[in-house]
Protein backbone atom coordinates (compact mmCIF):
# COMPACT_ATOMS: atom_id res chain seq x y z
CA UNK A 1 0.00 0.00 0.00
CA UNK A 2 1.22 3.47 -0.97
CA UNK A 3 0.95 7.08 0.88
CA UNK A 4 2.00 8.60 4.17
CA UNK A 5 0.24 6.91 6.20
CA UNK A 6 0.41 3.59 7.58
CA UNK A 7 -2.56 1.51 8.92
CA UNK A 8 -2.42 -0.28 12.13
CA UNK A 9 -1.73 -4.20 12.36
CA UNK A 10 -4.74 -6.34 12.69
CA UNK A 11 -5.04 -7.64 16.29
CA UNK A 12 -5.21 -11.29 15.08
CA UNK A 13 -3.14 -13.12 12.30
CA UNK A 14 -6.45 -13.82 10.36
CA UNK A 15 -7.34 -10.45 9.27
CA UNK A 16 -6.59 -9.36 6.24
CA UNK A 17 -8.69 -5.83 5.99
CA UNK A 18 -5.42 -3.30 6.49
CA UNK A 19 -2.79 -5.55 4.50
CA UNK A 20 -4.83 -6.53 1.43
CA UNK A 21 -4.97 -3.79 -1.41
CA UNK A 22 -8.50 -3.78 -2.00
CA UNK A 23 -9.43 -1.60 -5.02
CA UNK A 24 -12.50 0.38 -4.81
CA UNK A 25 -14.57 -1.56 -8.05
CA UNK A 26 -14.04 -4.58 -5.46
CA UNK A 27 -15.33 -2.70 -2.28
CA UNK A 28 -18.36 -2.01 -3.71
CA UNK A 29 -19.04 -6.09 -3.19
CA UNK A 30 -18.78 -5.62 0.63
CA UNK A 31 -21.48 -5.89 2.69
CA UNK A 32 -20.36 -5.54 6.13
CA UNK A 33 -22.21 -5.25 9.56
CA UNK A 34 -21.72 -1.68 11.16
CA UNK A 35 -20.64 -1.23 14.33
CA UNK A 36 -24.02 -0.13 16.11
CA UNK A 37 -25.06 -3.85 17.42
CA UNK A 38 -24.81 -7.48 16.77
CA UNK A 39 -26.99 -8.99 13.49
CA UNK A 40 -27.99 -12.25 15.47
CA UNK A 41 -31.18 -11.78 17.04
CA UNK A 42 -31.03 -7.86 18.29
CA UNK A 43 -34.55 -6.87 18.30
CA UNK A 44 -36.22 -3.63 17.53
CA UNK A 45 -36.40 -2.95 21.04
CA UNK A 46 -32.66 -3.66 21.97
CA UNK A 47 -30.47 -0.72 22.43
CA UNK A 48 -26.76 -1.46 20.63
CA UNK A 49 -23.54 -2.61 22.93
CA UNK A 50 -21.52 1.02 23.30
CA UNK A 51 -18.48 0.67 21.31
CA UNK A 52 -14.99 -0.05 22.71
CA UNK A 53 -12.44 2.38 22.73
CA UNK A 54 -9.58 2.00 20.95
CA UNK A 55 -5.81 2.41 22.26
CA UNK A 56 -3.75 3.10 19.74
CA UNK A 57 -2.75 6.44 19.10
CA UNK A 58 -5.13 8.24 17.00
CA UNK A 59 -3.28 8.86 13.48
CA UNK A 60 -4.66 10.84 10.50
CA UNK A 61 -6.52 8.73 7.86
CA UNK A 62 -4.40 8.76 4.78
CA UNK A 63 -6.20 9.30 1.44
CA UNK A 64 -6.34 5.64 0.14
CA UNK A 65 -7.91 5.06 4.00
CA UNK A 66 -10.40 7.81 3.90
CA UNK A 67 -12.02 6.58 0.73
CA UNK A 68 -12.55 2.67 1.63
CA UNK A 69 -13.60 3.71 5.01
CA UNK A 70 -16.27 5.82 2.80
CA UNK A 71 -16.67 3.05 0.56
CA UNK A 72 -17.37 0.72 3.65
CA UNK A 73 -19.85 2.53 5.39
CA UNK A 74 -21.98 3.55 2.27
CA UNK A 75 -21.88 -0.18 1.46
CA UNK A 76 -22.85 -1.61 5.02
CA UNK A 77 -26.37 0.76 4.99
CA UNK A 78 -27.84 -1.72 2.67
CA UNK A 79 -26.59 -4.65 4.52
CA UNK A 80 -27.85 -2.93 8.28
CA UNK A 81 -31.19 -2.61 6.56
CA UNK A 82 -31.49 -5.66 5.70
CA UNK A 83 -30.05 -6.96 8.77
CA UNK A 84 -32.22 -4.77 10.93
CA UNK A 85 -35.42 -5.93 9.20
CA UNK A 86 -34.59 -9.96 9.13
CA UNK A 87 -33.83 -9.31 13.14
CA UNK A 88 -36.86 -7.54 13.09
CA UNK A 89 -38.69 -10.92 11.51
CA UNK A 90 -41.08 -12.65 13.70
CA UNK A 91 -41.19 -16.60 14.11
CA UNK A 92 -44.81 -17.67 13.81
CA UNK A 93 -47.60 -15.63 12.87
CA UNK A 94 -46.39 -12.17 13.08
CA UNK A 95 -46.75 -9.06 10.43
CA UNK A 96 -43.47 -7.34 9.51
CA UNK A 97 -43.83 -4.48 7.40
CA UNK A 98 -40.96 -3.62 5.08
CA UNK A 99 -40.72 -0.78 2.51
CA UNK A 100 -38.86 -2.52 0.36
CA UNK A 101 -41.66 -3.55 -2.05
CA UNK A 102 -41.18 -7.11 -1.48
CA UNK A 103 -41.03 -9.11 1.81
CA UNK A 104 -37.93 -11.46 2.14
CA UNK A 105 -37.64 -14.09 4.28
CA UNK A 106 -35.01 -14.70 6.95
CA UNK A 107 -33.20 -17.78 4.48
CA UNK A 108 -33.33 -15.20 1.43
CA UNK A 109 -31.22 -12.28 3.86
CA UNK A 110 -29.11 -14.56 5.28
CA UNK A 111 -28.31 -15.80 1.87
CA UNK A 112 -27.68 -12.38 0.53
CA UNK A 113 -25.28 -11.14 3.60
CA UNK A 114 -23.56 -14.27 2.56
CA UNK A 115 -22.95 -13.49 -1.27
CA UNK A 116 -22.15 -10.23 -0.08
CA UNK A 117 -19.33 -10.76 2.20
CA UNK A 118 -16.32 -9.43 0.67
CA UNK A 119 -13.54 -11.95 -0.40
CA UNK A 120 -10.15 -10.46 -0.69
CA UNK A 121 -7.70 -11.41 -3.63
CA UNK A 122 -4.94 -12.65 -1.27
CA UNK A 123 -7.50 -14.93 1.11
CA UNK A 124 -8.06 -18.52 -0.18
CA UNK A 125 -11.73 -19.07 -1.58
CA UNK A 126 -11.99 -22.59 0.17
CA UNK A 127 -11.43 -20.40 4.03
CA UNK A 128 -14.19 -17.79 4.55
CA UNK A 129 -14.32 -19.09 7.79
CA UNK A 130 -11.24 -17.89 8.75
CA UNK A 131 -12.42 -13.85 7.94
CA UNK A 132 -12.74 -12.22 11.43
CA UNK A 133 -12.05 -8.64 10.44
CA UNK A 134 -12.36 -6.49 13.74
CA UNK A 135 -13.31 -3.01 13.05
CA UNK A 136 -13.95 -0.31 15.69
CA UNK A 137 -13.61 -3.07 18.08
CA UNK A 138 -16.31 -5.17 17.32
CA UNK A 139 -16.39 -8.79 16.16
CA UNK A 140 -17.29 -8.64 12.37
CA UNK A 141 -19.42 -12.21 12.35
CA UNK A 142 -18.61 -14.99 9.67
CA UNK A 143 -20.97 -15.56 6.64
CA UNK A 144 -21.71 -19.08 8.72
CA UNK A 145 -22.22 -17.61 11.76
CA UNK A 146 -24.24 -14.70 10.71
CA UNK A 147 -27.07 -17.72 9.02
CA UNK A 148 -26.36 -19.96 11.68
CA UNK A 149 -27.78 -16.97 14.21
CA UNK A 150 -30.42 -15.58 11.79
CA UNK A 151 -32.31 -19.02 11.36
CA UNK A 152 -35.35 -19.81 12.44
CA UNK A 153 -37.58 -22.79 12.17
CA UNK A 154 -38.50 -24.24 8.93
CA UNK A 155 -42.10 -23.57 9.63
CA UNK A 156 -42.03 -19.91 10.31
CA UNK A 157 -41.44 -19.18 6.45
CA UNK A 158 -45.03 -20.77 6.06
CA UNK A 159 -46.41 -19.40 8.75
CA UNK A 160 -45.40 -15.51 8.46
CA UNK A 161 -46.81 -12.92 6.61
CA UNK A 162 -45.31 -9.98 5.48
CA UNK A 163 -46.89 -6.85 4.51
CA UNK A 164 -45.24 -4.71 1.68
CA UNK A 165 -45.93 -1.19 0.40
CA UNK A 166 -47.97 -2.77 -2.52
CA UNK A 167 -49.91 -4.90 -0.70
CA UNK A 168 -49.56 -8.56 1.07
CA UNK A 169 -46.41 -10.81 0.19
CA UNK A 170 -47.30 -14.27 -0.75
CA UNK A 171 -44.83 -17.31 -0.04
CA UNK A 172 -43.28 -18.94 -3.57
CA UNK A 173 -45.07 -21.93 -2.63
CA UNK A 174 -48.76 -19.80 -2.90
CA UNK A 175 -47.62 -17.89 -5.65
CA UNK A 176 -46.96 -20.96 -8.03
CA UNK A 177 -49.97 -22.19 -6.94
CA UNK A 178 -52.47 -19.16 -7.86
CA UNK A 179 -50.72 -19.12 -10.89
CA UNK A 180 -51.23 -22.79 -11.96
CA UNK A 181 -54.98 -22.01 -11.06
CA UNK A 182 -54.69 -18.80 -13.13
CA UNK A 183 -53.35 -20.65 -16.07
CA UNK A 184 -56.28 -20.80 -18.58
CA UNK A 185 -54.97 -23.86 -20.48
CA UNK A 186 -55.16 -26.55 -17.47
CA UNK A 187 -56.90 -29.46 -18.48
CA UNK A 188 -59.40 -29.21 -15.79
CA UNK A 189 -60.81 -25.34 -17.08
CA UNK A 190 -60.16 -27.16 -20.85
CA UNK A 191 -62.76 -29.68 -19.86
CA UNK A 192 -65.47 -27.20 -18.51
CA UNK A 193 -65.11 -25.05 -21.32
CA UNK A 194 -65.01 -28.45 -23.42
CA UNK A 195 -68.45 -28.98 -21.89
CA UNK A 196 -70.07 -25.47 -22.03
CA UNK A 197 -69.16 -25.76 -25.82
CA UNK A 198 -71.22 -29.12 -26.35
CA UNK A 199 -73.67 -27.72 -24.12
CA UNK A 200 -74.28 -24.74 -25.80
CA UNK A 201 -74.09 -26.90 -29.23
CA UNK A 202 -76.77 -29.35 -27.56
CA UNK A 203 -79.08 -26.29 -26.40
CA UNK A 204 -79.01 -24.91 -30.41
CA UNK A 205 -79.74 -28.47 -31.81
CA UNK A 206 -82.75 -29.07 -29.68
CA UNK A 207 -84.23 -25.39 -30.04
CA UNK A 208 -83.62 -24.82 -33.71
CA UNK A 209 -85.59 -28.48 -33.92
CA UNK A 210 -88.45 -27.61 -31.48
CA UNK A 211 -88.56 -24.43 -34.33
CA UNK A 212 -88.96 -26.95 -36.72
CA UNK A 213 -91.31 -29.06 -35.66
CA UNK A 214 -93.69 -25.95 -35.14
CA UNK A 215 -97.01 -25.94 -36.84
CA UNK A 216 -97.93 -23.21 -39.06
CA UNK A 217 -100.56 -20.96 -37.82
CA UNK A 218 -102.12 -20.68 -41.43
CA UNK A 219 -102.12 -24.60 -41.80
CA UNK A 220 -103.52 -25.26 -38.03
CA UNK A 221 -106.72 -23.59 -38.73
CA UNK A 222 -107.04 -24.88 -42.32
CA UNK A 223 -106.85 -28.12 -41.08
CA UNK A 224 -109.03 -27.78 -38.09
CA UNK A 225 -111.73 -26.01 -40.23
CA UNK A 226 -112.23 -28.90 -42.04
CA UNK A 227 -111.49 -31.77 -39.22
CA UNK A 228 -114.56 -30.07 -37.43
CA UNK A 229 -116.97 -29.96 -40.40
CA UNK A 230 -116.48 -33.77 -40.83
CA UNK A 231 -116.77 -34.44 -37.53
CA UNK A 232 -119.78 -32.03 -36.64
CA UNK A 233 -121.67 -34.04 -39.92
CA UNK A 234 -121.12 -37.40 -38.58
CA UNK A 235 -122.66 -36.60 -34.80
CA UNK A 236 -125.51 -35.03 -37.14
CA UNK A 237 -125.75 -38.13 -39.01
CA UNK A 238 -125.46 -40.25 -36.03
CA UNK A 239 -127.87 -39.06 -33.99
CA UNK A 240 -130.75 -38.65 -36.99
CA UNK A 241 -130.08 -41.95 -39.08
CA UNK A 242 -129.31 -44.37 -36.49
CA UNK A 243 -131.42 -45.52 -33.69
CA UNK A 244 -128.50 -47.42 -31.62
CA UNK A 245 -126.18 -44.16 -31.84
CA UNK A 246 -128.64 -42.00 -31.20
CA UNK A 247 -127.51 -40.50 -27.50
CA UNK A 248 -124.19 -40.09 -29.16
CA UNK A 249 -122.83 -36.77 -26.98
CA UNK A 250 -120.82 -33.92 -28.15
CA UNK A 251 -117.61 -35.06 -29.45
CA UNK A 252 -114.31 -35.28 -27.00
CA UNK A 253 -111.36 -33.41 -29.19
CA UNK A 254 -108.12 -35.75 -27.53
CA UNK A 255 -105.43 -36.75 -28.70
CA UNK A 256 -101.58 -35.09 -29.46
CA UNK A 257 -103.12 -32.00 -31.60
CA UNK A 258 -105.47 -30.76 -29.11
CA UNK A 259 -103.31 -31.28 -26.07
CA UNK A 260 -100.78 -28.84 -28.11
CA UNK A 261 -98.23 -31.90 -28.76
CA UNK A 262 -98.89 -32.37 -32.58
CA UNK A 263 -95.44 -31.83 -34.28
CA UNK A 264 -94.44 -30.77 -37.64
CA UNK A 265 -97.57 -31.19 -39.45
CA UNK A 266 -101.66 -31.23 -38.30
CA UNK A 267 -101.72 -34.28 -40.07
CA UNK A 268 -103.31 -36.49 -37.47
CA UNK A 269 -106.77 -35.85 -35.26
CA UNK A 270 -108.57 -38.36 -32.56
CA UNK A 271 -111.86 -37.95 -32.02
CA UNK A 272 -114.18 -39.40 -29.39
CA UNK A 273 -117.66 -40.22 -30.11
CA UNK A 274 -118.95 -41.04 -26.80
CA UNK A 275 -122.36 -43.27 -25.87
CA UNK A 276 -123.62 -42.65 -22.05
CA UNK A 277 -124.41 -46.42 -20.54
CA UNK A 278 -125.89 -45.59 -17.05
CA UNK A 279 -126.45 -49.48 -15.48
CA UNK A 280 -123.83 -51.98 -16.31
CA UNK A 281 -121.60 -54.45 -14.59
CA UNK A 282 -118.17 -53.96 -15.72
CA UNK A 283 -116.03 -57.22 -14.82
CA UNK A 284 -112.03 -57.38 -15.91
CA UNK A 285 -110.52 -59.36 -18.98
CA UNK A 286 -107.17 -60.77 -17.66
CA UNK A 287 -104.90 -59.88 -14.95
CA UNK A 288 -103.76 -56.89 -15.83
CA UNK A 289 -106.94 -54.34 -15.09
CA UNK A 290 -106.84 -52.45 -18.09
CA UNK A 291 -109.57 -54.79 -20.35
CA UNK A 292 -112.92 -55.25 -19.24
CA UNK A 293 -116.06 -57.03 -20.50
CA UNK A 294 -119.70 -54.89 -20.09
CA UNK A 295 -123.07 -56.15 -19.19
CA UNK A 296 -125.98 -54.20 -19.65
CA UNK A 297 -128.37 -53.92 -17.06
CA UNK A 298 -132.02 -54.27 -17.25
CA UNK A 299 -133.32 -51.54 -18.79
CA UNK A 300 -134.49 -49.97 -22.38
CA UNK A 301 -130.89 -48.85 -23.40
CA UNK A 302 -130.21 -48.70 -27.01
CA UNK A 303 -127.55 -50.90 -27.05
CA UNK A 304 -129.26 -54.04 -26.17
CA UNK A 305 -129.08 -55.25 -29.44
CA UNK A 306 -125.29 -55.51 -28.77
CA UNK A 307 -125.79 -57.75 -25.88
CA UNK A 308 -128.32 -60.16 -26.07
CA UNK A 309 -126.07 -62.99 -25.43
CA UNK A 310 -124.95 -61.53 -22.50
CA UNK A 311 -121.36 -59.14 -23.20
CA UNK A 312 -122.07 -56.11 -24.71
CA UNK A 313 -119.82 -57.27 -27.80
CA UNK A 314 -117.46 -54.53 -28.68
CA UNK A 315 -116.82 -55.81 -32.10
CA UNK A 316 -120.24 -56.06 -33.47
CA UNK A 317 -120.86 -52.40 -32.24
CA UNK A 318 -118.08 -51.07 -33.78
CA UNK A 319 -118.87 -53.33 -36.99
CA UNK A 320 -122.03 -51.23 -36.98
CA UNK A 321 -120.69 -47.77 -35.95
CA UNK A 322 -118.58 -48.33 -39.13
CA UNK A 323 -120.91 -48.41 -41.80
CA UNK A 324 -122.70 -45.67 -40.33
CA UNK A 325 -119.55 -43.51 -40.69
CA UNK A 326 -119.15 -44.29 -44.08
CA UNK A 327 -122.45 -43.50 -45.23
CA UNK A 328 -121.85 -40.13 -43.75
CA UNK A 329 -118.95 -39.71 -45.42
CA UNK A 330 -120.25 -40.82 -48.81
CA UNK A 331 -121.65 -37.61 -49.26
CA UNK A 332 -118.20 -36.00 -49.07
CA UNK A 333 -115.86 -36.82 -52.26
CA UNK A 334 -112.89 -35.19 -50.84
CA UNK A 335 -112.93 -38.11 -48.10
CA UNK A 336 -112.21 -41.86 -47.80
CA UNK A 337 -112.50 -44.47 -45.41
CA UNK A 338 -109.63 -46.51 -44.74
CA UNK A 339 -109.50 -50.03 -44.38
CA UNK A 340 -109.54 -52.10 -41.14
CA UNK A 341 -106.93 -52.60 -38.94
CA UNK A 342 -107.02 -55.66 -36.50
CA UNK A 343 -107.49 -54.30 -33.31
CA UNK A 344 -108.35 -50.94 -33.90
CA UNK A 345 -110.93 -49.20 -32.28
CA UNK A 346 -111.03 -45.77 -34.90
CA UNK A 347 -112.71 -45.63 -38.16
CA UNK A 348 -110.02 -43.80 -39.91
CA UNK A 349 -110.64 -41.18 -42.83
CA UNK A 350 -108.12 -39.71 -44.80
CA UNK A 351 -108.23 -36.22 -46.89
CA UNK A 352 -106.03 -33.38 -48.53
CA UNK A 353 -105.89 -29.87 -47.20
CA UNK A 354 -103.48 -27.61 -48.61
CA UNK A 355 -101.02 -30.67 -50.70
CA UNK A 356 -100.76 -32.50 -46.44
CA UNK A 357 -102.66 -35.69 -46.20
CA UNK A 358 -104.73 -35.95 -43.04
CA UNK A 359 -105.49 -38.89 -41.36
CA UNK A 360 -109.11 -38.35 -38.95
CA UNK A 361 -109.50 -41.52 -36.22
CA UNK A 362 -113.05 -41.58 -35.08
CA UNK A 363 -113.12 -43.63 -32.00
CA UNK A 364 -116.39 -45.12 -30.78
CA UNK A 365 -116.43 -45.24 -26.95
CA UNK A 366 -119.32 -45.88 -23.69
CA UNK A 367 -119.28 -43.58 -21.22
CA UNK A 368 -119.79 -45.18 -17.65
CA UNK A 369 -120.72 -42.76 -15.26
CA UNK A 370 -119.38 -44.61 -11.81
CA UNK A 371 -116.67 -44.99 -9.83
CA UNK A 372 -113.07 -45.94 -11.78
CA UNK A 373 -112.18 -49.74 -11.63
CA UNK A 374 -110.26 -50.85 -8.52
CA UNK A 375 -107.45 -51.52 -10.56
CA UNK A 376 -106.90 -47.86 -10.78
CA UNK A 377 -106.94 -47.27 -7.10
CA UNK A 378 -102.97 -47.03 -6.84
CA UNK A 379 -102.37 -44.80 -10.35
CA UNK A 380 -102.32 -41.24 -11.33
CA UNK A 381 -99.75 -40.58 -8.92
CA UNK A 382 -100.01 -36.36 -8.69
CA UNK A 383 -101.00 -35.91 -5.49
CA UNK A 384 -97.00 -34.02 -4.52
CA UNK A 385 -97.25 -32.51 -8.31
CA UNK A 386 -100.78 -31.27 -9.16
CA UNK A 387 -102.39 -31.66 -5.19
CA UNK A 388 -104.85 -34.32 -3.88
CA UNK A 389 -107.60 -32.04 -4.67
CA UNK A 390 -107.21 -31.91 -8.60
CA UNK A 391 -106.67 -35.54 -8.30
CA UNK A 392 -109.91 -35.77 -6.48
CA UNK A 393 -111.53 -33.79 -9.18
CA UNK A 394 -110.17 -36.39 -12.10
CA UNK A 395 -111.42 -39.23 -10.49
CA UNK A 396 -114.88 -38.07 -10.37
CA UNK A 397 -114.64 -37.69 -13.89
CA UNK A 398 -116.56 -40.33 -16.17
CA UNK A 399 -114.03 -42.81 -17.61
CA UNK A 400 -114.40 -44.25 -21.11
CA UNK A 401 -114.43 -48.21 -22.85
CA UNK A 402 -113.24 -48.42 -26.48
CA UNK A 403 -113.40 -51.52 -28.26
CA UNK A 404 -109.87 -52.99 -28.27
CA UNK A 405 -108.37 -56.04 -27.84
CA UNK A 406 -104.65 -57.58 -27.69
CA UNK A 407 -103.69 -60.85 -29.29
CA UNK A 408 -105.89 -63.48 -31.00
CA UNK A 409 -109.84 -62.04 -30.80
CA UNK A 410 -110.74 -65.87 -30.86
CA UNK A 411 -109.19 -65.96 -27.13
CA UNK A 412 -111.62 -66.90 -24.42
CA UNK A 413 -112.30 -66.21 -20.67
CA UNK A 414 -114.92 -67.13 -18.68
CA UNK A 415 -117.01 -67.47 -21.73
CA UNK A 416 -116.35 -63.88 -23.03
CA UNK A 417 -113.89 -63.60 -26.28
CA UNK A 418 -111.54 -61.30 -26.41
CA UNK A 419 -112.93 -59.37 -29.89
CA UNK A 420 -116.34 -58.40 -27.56
CA UNK A 421 -113.82 -56.87 -24.19
CA UNK A 422 -113.72 -53.16 -24.07
CA UNK A 423 -110.51 -51.15 -22.86
CA UNK A 424 -110.57 -48.44 -20.40
CA UNK A 425 -109.25 -45.05 -22.01
CA UNK A 426 -108.59 -42.12 -19.42
CA UNK A 427 -107.29 -39.62 -22.71
CA UNK A 428 -109.77 -36.85 -21.45
CA UNK A 429 -107.72 -37.02 -17.63
CA UNK A 430 -104.30 -37.24 -20.00
CA UNK A 431 -105.54 -33.77 -21.61
CA UNK A 432 -106.62 -32.14 -18.82
CA UNK A 433 -103.21 -32.61 -16.74
CA UNK A 434 -100.73 -31.64 -19.99
CA UNK A 435 -103.10 -28.55 -20.88
CA UNK A 436 -102.86 -27.82 -16.78
CA UNK A 437 -99.44 -29.25 -16.05
CA UNK A 438 -97.42 -26.86 -13.83
CA UNK A 439 -97.36 -27.40 -9.69
CA UNK A 440 -97.89 -23.27 -10.16
CA UNK A 441 -101.17 -22.43 -11.50
CA UNK A 442 -99.27 -19.74 -13.87
CA UNK A 443 -97.42 -22.23 -15.21
CA UNK A 444 -96.91 -21.33 -19.25
CA UNK A 445 -99.48 -18.95 -18.70
CA UNK A 446 -99.42 -15.49 -19.40
CA UNK A 447 -97.26 -13.68 -16.92
CA UNK A 448 -96.26 -16.97 -15.46
CA UNK A 449 -93.16 -18.92 -15.77
CA UNK A 450 -92.84 -21.41 -18.98
CA UNK A 451 -91.67 -25.05 -18.00
CA UNK A 452 -90.08 -27.31 -20.81
CA UNK A 453 -92.32 -30.22 -20.30
CA UNK A 454 -94.20 -30.30 -23.44
CA UNK A 455 -90.80 -29.10 -24.87
CA UNK A 456 -89.32 -32.69 -23.79
CA UNK A 457 -91.80 -34.51 -25.14
CA UNK A 458 -92.02 -33.43 -28.66
CA UNK A 459 -88.38 -33.78 -29.09
CA UNK A 460 -88.68 -37.41 -28.01
CA UNK A 461 -91.68 -38.35 -30.27
CA UNK A 462 -89.66 -36.59 -33.14
CA UNK A 463 -86.40 -38.84 -32.12
CA UNK A 464 -88.75 -41.89 -31.93
CA UNK A 465 -90.38 -41.35 -35.11
CA UNK A 466 -86.88 -40.69 -36.87
CA UNK A 467 -85.99 -43.91 -35.21
CA UNK A 468 -88.60 -45.81 -36.34
CA UNK A 469 -87.89 -44.38 -40.15
CA UNK A 470 -84.34 -45.55 -39.89
CA UNK A 471 -85.33 -49.17 -38.67
CA UNK A 472 -88.71 -50.72 -39.18
CA UNK A 473 -88.08 -53.00 -36.34
CA UNK A 474 -89.07 -50.45 -34.06
CA UNK A 475 -92.40 -50.15 -35.05
CA UNK A 476 -93.99 -51.43 -31.94
CA UNK A 477 -92.83 -48.48 -30.12
CA UNK A 478 -95.21 -45.39 -30.02
CA UNK A 479 -95.94 -42.03 -28.79
CA UNK A 480 -98.04 -43.27 -25.76
CA UNK A 481 -95.15 -45.35 -24.47
CA UNK A 482 -93.42 -41.29 -24.87
CA UNK A 483 -96.12 -39.82 -23.21
CA UNK A 484 -96.59 -42.17 -20.27
CA UNK A 485 -92.45 -41.87 -19.88
CA UNK A 486 -93.41 -38.09 -18.98
CA UNK A 487 -95.82 -38.30 -16.72
CA UNK A 488 -94.20 -40.61 -14.48
CA UNK A 489 -91.59 -38.11 -14.68
CA UNK A 490 -93.48 -35.09 -13.79
CA UNK A 491 -94.52 -37.05 -10.47
CA UNK A 492 -90.91 -37.55 -9.87
CA UNK A 493 -89.70 -34.55 -10.89
CA UNK A 494 -92.97 -32.31 -9.61
CA UNK A 495 -91.73 -28.67 -9.23
CA UNK A 496 -91.88 -26.26 -12.36
CA UNK A 497 -88.16 -24.78 -11.48
CA UNK A 498 -87.58 -28.79 -12.54
CA UNK A 499 -88.45 -28.03 -16.11
CA UNK A 500 -87.16 -24.60 -16.45
CA UNK A 501 -87.56 -23.39 -19.85
CA UNK A 502 -83.52 -22.43 -19.92
CA UNK A 503 -82.84 -26.21 -18.64
CA UNK A 504 -84.28 -27.66 -22.25
CA UNK A 505 -81.25 -29.65 -22.83
CA UNK A 506 -80.75 -31.18 -19.42
CA UNK A 507 -84.39 -31.45 -18.99
CA UNK A 508 -84.77 -33.64 -21.86
CA UNK A 509 -81.45 -36.17 -21.51
CA UNK A 510 -82.95 -36.72 -18.06
CA UNK A 511 -86.20 -37.79 -19.98
CA UNK A 512 -84.15 -39.90 -22.16
CA UNK A 513 -82.60 -41.65 -19.47
CA UNK A 514 -86.14 -42.51 -17.61
CA UNK A 515 -87.27 -43.83 -21.22
CA UNK A 516 -84.03 -45.78 -21.80
CA UNK A 517 -84.41 -47.39 -18.18
CA UNK A 518 -88.01 -48.46 -19.19
CA UNK A 519 -86.64 -50.32 -21.79
CA UNK A 520 -83.82 -52.16 -20.32
CA UNK A 521 -86.14 -52.70 -17.70
CA UNK A 522 -88.84 -53.79 -19.84
CA UNK A 523 -91.26 -52.05 -17.24
CA UNK A 524 -93.17 -49.14 -18.57
CA UNK A 525 -96.31 -49.23 -16.06
CA UNK A 526 -99.85 -47.38 -17.56
CA UNK A 527 -100.13 -43.97 -15.93
CA UNK A 528 -103.74 -44.78 -14.63
CA UNK A 529 -103.51 -48.40 -13.94
CA UNK A 530 -100.10 -49.89 -12.59
CA UNK A 531 -100.76 -53.24 -12.91
CA UNK A 532 -100.65 -53.40 -16.43
CA UNK A 533 -96.90 -53.22 -18.29
CA UNK A 534 -97.12 -51.32 -21.69
CA UNK A 535 -93.65 -52.99 -22.88
CA UNK A 536 -94.70 -56.27 -21.79
CA UNK A 537 -95.15 -57.96 -25.27
CA UNK A 538 -92.30 -56.24 -26.90
CA UNK A 539 -89.27 -58.32 -28.06
CA UNK A 540 -86.19 -57.92 -24.96
CA UNK A 541 -83.49 -57.44 -27.58
CA UNK A 542 -85.59 -54.55 -29.88
CA UNK A 543 -85.92 -52.94 -26.38
CA UNK A 544 -82.20 -53.20 -25.93
CA UNK A 545 -81.38 -52.12 -29.54
CA UNK A 546 -84.11 -49.04 -29.15
CA UNK A 547 -82.02 -47.94 -25.50
CA UNK A 548 -78.38 -48.51 -27.47
CA UNK A 549 -79.52 -45.84 -30.31
CA UNK A 550 -81.01 -43.11 -27.65
CA UNK A 551 -78.35 -43.34 -25.65
CA UNK A 552 -76.02 -43.29 -28.21
CA UNK A 553 -78.09 -40.16 -29.93
CA UNK A 554 -77.79 -38.10 -26.58
CA UNK A 555 -73.85 -38.97 -25.80
CA UNK A 556 -72.90 -37.81 -29.31
CA UNK A 557 -75.11 -34.42 -29.22
CA UNK A 558 -78.38 -36.03 -31.14
CA UNK A 559 -76.35 -35.77 -35.17
CA UNK A 560 -80.44 -37.35 -36.24
CA UNK A 561 -81.60 -34.23 -35.49
CA UNK A 562 -79.48 -32.14 -38.26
Amino acid sequence: MTGRGRPRKAASPDTTCAKCKTKPEEMKQESLPRCPGKLNGTTAEQKPKAQKKTTHTEEKPTLQRTQINKTKNHLTEEQQRTATETTKAPAQGVKAKTCAGRAKTTEQSAERITKTKPTPKDTTKDSPKTTKAKKCGVKAKSPEQLSEELEVKPEAPKAVKAKTCAGKAKSLEKISEETTKMQPGTPEDSKKAGRCKDKASVDSILYTTLEDLKIKRNDRSGAAEVINRITNAIVVHLKEKTQCFKEVEAPLRTGSYYENLKISNPDEFDVMLPIPVDRVNVHPFGEDGAFYSVELKRGNSPLKKFGETGALSAGEMLKEFRDEVKKCVKQYEKWEVTKKKKGCPAVTLITTVQSITISLDVVLSIMVKSSWPPFTKEGIKIDSWLGTKVKQEYKRMPYYLVPKYEGRGTAEIDGVLAKDIWRVSFSHVEKAILKNHGSEKTCCEKGGARCCRKDCLKLLKHLLSLLKEEDSSFDKFCSYHAKTTLLHACCSRTKDIDWSASSLSHCFQLLLKDFVAHLEKGALYNFFIPTQNLLSGLDQKKRNCLARRITQECDMGFPIFK
